[in-house]
């Protein structure tokens, strides 16, 4: 039975509605779930039949995709670029359906009676639980050293990090070489704080909109709806802005580590 809401902030931690064959599922997972569908029931009418001439959904889907490539070739290159687009636009696509899923009214304001009589939201909105934040962070990092090692190979992989291009002799290069492996130790700390900043940056502006909309809706019995308008539209920006600045964050990254200036400078 479904409750009128009685606790008025969200959870931080994602509740387990129910299990499948051992595995839980919590309420964001089943948004996930709706959002892929969402997103796979909006590409059919766009992939089974495509015109020559684009028109309707295809033509609308083909504009995201074309115009995100030559945003991603604009910063990584054609070549690395063309490499890659799929992973950066599927996640950028994903993650502003998401975004935008958990502004549709009921998300996170429709409660059921948990297993110890306390009111858990039914659904939850994809990014404002850190444990999906975290897991789209690390299949980053995981493809960020596969591209890594696929443009450098092992050894320019670690040149890239610990070496320089410039040459030194003498007591000035072994100077210099300590130099640079002590600025590589500190890359190698800032590339394994990546995943946590990326997870947490996206997870704290959804699941700190959620809640401050959640508040709004409490404020006065009559008004509320008409106080959360504006950060409603707010958040409706901060969707996008976040959708964004996650993929153009890892795309950067990516740039940093496969670019290299003399393939560019010939493009």
């Amino acid at each position: 039975m479904i409750l009128a809401a009685a606790d008025k902030t969200l959870p931080m931690e994602a509740p387990t509605l129910f299990y499948v064959f051992g595995l839980p599922v919590t309420n964001s997972s089943l948004v996930s779930v709706a959002v892929a569908l969402i997103i796979v029931l909006l590409m059919i009418p766009a992939t089974v039949r495509p015109q020559l001439i684009p028109t309707g959904v295809q033509n609308f889907w083909e504009w995201v995709i074309e115009g995100f490539q030559g945003l991603l070739s604009s910063i990584m290159g054609e070549k690395l670029a063309r490499d890659t687009f799929w992973f950066f636009t599927t996640i950028f696509i994903f993650i502003l359906f998401s975004n935008l899923l958990a502004l549709t009214p009921g998300v996170g304001s429709i409660k059921i009676p948990g297993p110890n009589g306390e009111m858990l939201p039914l659904l939850r909105g994809v990014n404002a639980d850190v444990n999906t934040t975290l897991a789209m962070a690390l299949v980053f990092f995981f493809m960020w050293f596969f591209w890594g090692f696929k443009y450098n190979g092992v050894v320019g992989f670690f040149q890239h990090i610990f070496g320089s291009k410039a040459s030194f002799k003498g007591l000035a290069g072994i100077a210099l070489s300590f130099v640079f492996i002590l600025v590589g130790l500190i890359e190698v700390i800032s590339i394994a704080f990546r995943p946590v900043s990326l997870s947490f940056r996206l997870f704290g502006n959804i699941y700190g909109g959620e809640v401050l909309l959640e508040s709004m809706l409490y404020m006065h019995p009559i008004w509320s709806w008409l106080i959360a308008l504006p950060f409603y539209f707010f958040e409706l920006l901060v969707a996008f802005v976040q959708s964004l600045v996650f993929c153009l964050l890892t795309a950067v990254f990516t740039a940093i580590m496969c670019r290299h200036d003399e393939e560019h400078a010939h493009h």
